[in-house]
């Protein structure tokens, strides 16, 4: 069972309203310390699926003291181990379920998820040297029709981020996560694009290579596959499985077929550039569709109520969006097959 720290910061006079408040949210260890005169340091362990029903508790009852400040950290072990959590047969709901945030969801609080998911919408100098870096190496594992090479590319996965954080907020209608994701985005695809046409129109290289052809040949399994990925990507996020996201990185690779139909452009094949950009687009639709989806199931959605009825209209809008997209998309591939 993961564990969870919360290090909660109040004025002393709202000691007794913590600790009632943490009493009924059952959380399996409480700690008082002082850390000035005025100020009391309560630690509290918990599980991490629960950690978000505590700290949205919290968020609630102190968001308006000036001095409150709640820090999460991850615990690694805690001895003795704590007892596993009981179980509720009677069949009914708890406030928190019914609220949306299961004490059965088998995932990590909202804010850690945020924290984790928006460090791959920024645009830093990091980012764009992995897209440069993976664009080189996915062009010469194209190229060579090196499947080990390639891989090394799908690994580095710098696109998967920013599709990801574009999908957490339309879940939490979080506008400036939005555009920060696409801006990003937009600039990783760009920056793959310049590389790929540039390697195109400069290193020799056969476009009949099965590597290549296969990112030309889209079929309805290729949709099935990304939606699929996309979904596992997304509850490995949720869920702080990260060994996951190698398996998801490799099956949904979005940057193959974008540097494939760069390669494709930049040789001047036209006709076969148009296979790979029809699977990437596949790709970023599947992704961004899946992870909505996903996110909704898990139960990730805003604090307060008017945020998170917006939220719901974002996703019901965006869901749409994808949904028609990717049923133009397969209408594509469908005539295409026949023809």
């Amino acid at each position: 069972m993961a564990l969870r720290l919360l290090e909660i910061i109040l004025p002393e006079t709202n000691e007794e309203q913590a600790r009632k408040l943490l009493e009924e949210q059952s959380v399996m260890g409480l700690w008082q310390d002082h850390v000035s005169e005025t100020l009391l340091l309560l630690r509290v362990l918990t599980s991490a699926e629960m950690t978000e029903n505590v700290m949205d508790a919290l968020e609630e009852l102190f968001s308006g003291v000036e001095e409150f400040r709640l820090i999460l950290l991850p615990v690694e072990a805690c001895v003795p181990r704590p007892p596993p959590e009981p179980t509720d047969d009677s069949g009914t709901d708890s406030p928190d379920t019914r609220n949306g945030n299961s004490r059965g969801a088998l995932r990590i609080s909202r804010e850690e998820l945020y924290a984790e998911v928006t460090d791959g919408a920024k645009t830093s100098r990091v980012f764009i040297a992995m897209v440069i870096l993976s664009s080189i190496v996915a062009a010469i594992g194209l190229m060579r029709d090196n499947v080990a090479v390639l891989i090394g590319a799908m690994v580095i996965a710098p696109l998967l981020g920013p599709h990801v954080a574009l999908a957490l907020a339309t879940t939490l209608g979080d506008t400036d996560l939005g555009k920060n994701a696409l801006k990003t985005s937009l600039i990783g695809i760009f920056i793959a694009m310049i590389i790929s046409i540039a390697a195109g129109m400069v290193l020799p290289f056969q476009p009949e290579t099965p590597e290549i052809l296969s990112r030309t040949q889209v079929a309805l399994s290729d949709i099935a596959l990304a939606l699929a990925s996309g979904a596992a990507g997304s509850l490995a996020f949720t869920t702080g499985v990260s060994a996951v996201l190698i398996g998801v990185m490799v099956a949904v690779a979005l940057l193959p077929p974008l540097v494939t139909f760069g390669l494709l452009i930049g040789a001047g094949h036209i006709g076969m550039s148009l296979g790979a950009l029809l699977l990437f687009l596949i790709n970023v639709i599947c992704v961004n569709l899946a992870g909505v989806g996903t996110f909704l199931v898990q139960g990730i959605r805003p604090l307060t109520w008017w945020e998170a009825d917006r939220a719901r209209r974002a996703s019901r809008k965006a869901i749409f969006l994808w949904a028609v997209l990717l049923s133009v998309l397969v209408c594509i591939i469908i005539f295409s097959q026949r023809n």
